[in-house]
């Protein structure tokens, strides 16, 4: 990737600087789960942002009984070109800066995008909240812009993307360390998710809550000291995250890929849901 394109976390005021800039996407990603969806962007959103509901629009698919899983290709290609990205825009995602499970979903795009090919995205540091906080920076109401254009060219990066198979191999050979982002109740399998055959993890995996990376009084992921601190313990090589539908694991991978500069990151999108759907494959429970 070119070193100077746009990556990990920007900051509302490059944002504010850029806001004529025609290739500048913004894409705001307010649901009616997190920060009120349409209804929400509607009454304000950074001017000239683009809405897209991460739950509606169709940021996940359900296949077989996995909720979370990458859509299909065409699908994709259709969303981000209505979305109006092109392959050499900038593309900027905006959480309702509200809670972990919402920055998740803006790095659960991030990685979608950067997954089908496009080099230029971050995640707006704080989220719309951050931007609104300072009543100098503009807003504007109203529906979303038309800013169609073609279909995106998709060009997959398969090297960000786990499957089941890539997973089962590096749970046996121990070539990749598998980063469980789920609470501690899931990973020892005291709980699981609807969708899961059984409750556990992956064996041989390490857990990672995603929400200690999430500093809920500021709505913002906490400092990279801090970061750097809680994925301090993982062993030096490629790591995998996963998580329950492949939604929280992204705020992981994020963090670990994008921020920390980890080499060799995937992330899961089937995760535990996927993964239990074969009773062959193995699930630990207890600590680890």
């Amino acid at each position: 990737m070119n070193p100077t394109a746009l990556s990990g976390l920007i900051a509302p005021e490059a944002v504010l600087a850029r806001l004529s800039d025609p290739t500048l996407v913004i894409l705001d990603i307010r649901s009616s789960i997190d920060g009120g969806g349409k209804a929400a962007y509607e009454a304000g959103h950074i001017p000239g942002a683009v809405h897209t509901d991460y739950v509606a629009d169709g940021w996940r698919a359900k296949i077989g009984n996995a909720p979370g899983l990458l859509p299909p290709l065409d699908h994709l290609a259709a969303l981000v070109g209505r979305l109006g990205i092109k392959p050499h825009d900038d593309a900027v995602i905006v959480p309702a800066g509200v809670s972990a499970t919402d920055f998740a979903a803006a790095a659960r795009v991030y990685w979608t995008l950067k997954t089908i090919g496009h080099g230029q995205q971050a995640i707006l540091d704080g989220g719309f909240a951050a931007w609104a906080a300072d009543g100098a920076r503009p807003v504007e109401a109203g529906p979303s812009p038309d800013r169609a254009a073609p279909p995106y060219p998709v060009v997959m990066q398969p090297q960000l993307r786990s499957t089941a198979d890539a997973t089962l191999v590096a749970s046996r050979s121990q070539l990749a360390t598998l980063v469980d982002a789920r609470s501690t109740s899931y990973f020892e399998g005291r709980e699981k998710a609807p969708e899961a055959m059984r409750a556990g993890h992956i064996p041989g995996a390490v857990s990672r809550d995603y929400t200690q990376a999430f500093d809920a009084a500021t709505g913002r992921l906490k400092p990279q000291g801090e970061l750097a601190a809680l994925f301090a313990g993982l062993p030096k090589g490629p790591a995998i995250s996963y998580c329950n539908t492949g939604h929280t694991a992204a705020l992981n991978w994020f963090v670990m890929a994008e921020l920390l500069g980890r080499e060799e990151v995937a992330l899961y999108d089937g995760s535990m849901t996927d993964w239990t759907q074969d009773p062959e494959r193995p699930v630990a429970t207890g600590a680890g």
